[in-house]
């Protein structure tokens, strides 16, 4: 069986449209984006609210979750890199983790072949 892979990219949420171009071209088809929040290096910010200054720790950022098996990981995460960098801290985080199965509810069908496009499907009409 082909080895099976997610990749969560957590990074700003402006990157968005980018990466997902950038992913369409490498043959990414399939993605799930996430508004979420967090902090790392960045320790969140300051800000004034009703005349005081309030400390917010959670920096809004965006999750997009991608799994693979055609697609070589290292292609994902090195056009990840390459299209979030801005070189500022906050660019954000780029995780890989090896997945033991994948099934496709409506057909059932069961490890790389639950993640490739449908053959069964009929062209979408625009």
């Amino acid at each position: 069986m082909d080895k099976i892979t997610k990749i969560d990219i957590i990074t700003r949420p402006e990157k968005l449209e980018e990466l997902k171009e950038a992913m369409n071209a490498i043959a990414v088809t399939g993605m799930t984006v996430t508004q979420v929040y967090g902090c790392g290096l960045q320790k969140g910010y300051k800000e004034v609210y009703r005349g005081k200054e309030v400390a917010v720790n959670l920096v809004p950022k965006v999750k997009i979750e991608i799994v693979v098996c055609e697609v070589p990981v290292e292609r994902v995460v090195e056009t990840a890199k390459r299209v979030c960098r801005t070189g500022n801290v906050g660019d954000g985080k780029i995780f890989v983790y090896p997945l033991e199965n994948a099934v496709r509810i409506r057909t059932g069908e069961e490890g790389p072949d639950a993640i490739k496009d449908p053959k069964d499907l009929p062209a979408l009409k625009k």
